[in-house]
């Protein structure tokens, strides 16, 4: 079973170099900007991943009521999932969302 680990932080995006601000109702996990991530976590905010490549977002899909931005690895080639955040830069979401 996995376990959530709240960590909602500022930090810079290592991509895009955007200083970016935490969410203050969820852990931000990715840039809203250019929507990358970083592989940290073993389980959601652990932070015991010890690969930290970058994540790349590569890809949408429907989740409940929302969405979710597939990402992969730059340096393990892992998949991971994570819903989209209230910020996250739409338009980038919907070029995203045409390589399904």
């Amino acid at each position: 079973m996995k376990r959530f680990n709240m960590i909602d932080e500022d930090f810079l995006c290592e991509n895009c170099h955007t200083l970016v601000s935490k969410l203050n109702y969820t852990a931000r996990d990715h840039c809203p900007i250019c929507l990358y991530s970083k592989h940290l976590d073993i389980n959601p905010g652990d932070r015991q991943n010890t690969c930290h490549g970058l994540m790349e977002p590569i890809g949408i899909e429907k989740y409940k009521d929302t969405y979710k931005i597939i990402y992969k690895c730059q340096k393990c080639s892992l998949i991971h999932k994570n819903k989209i955040a209230i910020d996250d830069n739409m338009d980038l979401i919907i070029e995203l969302s045409s390589n399904n």
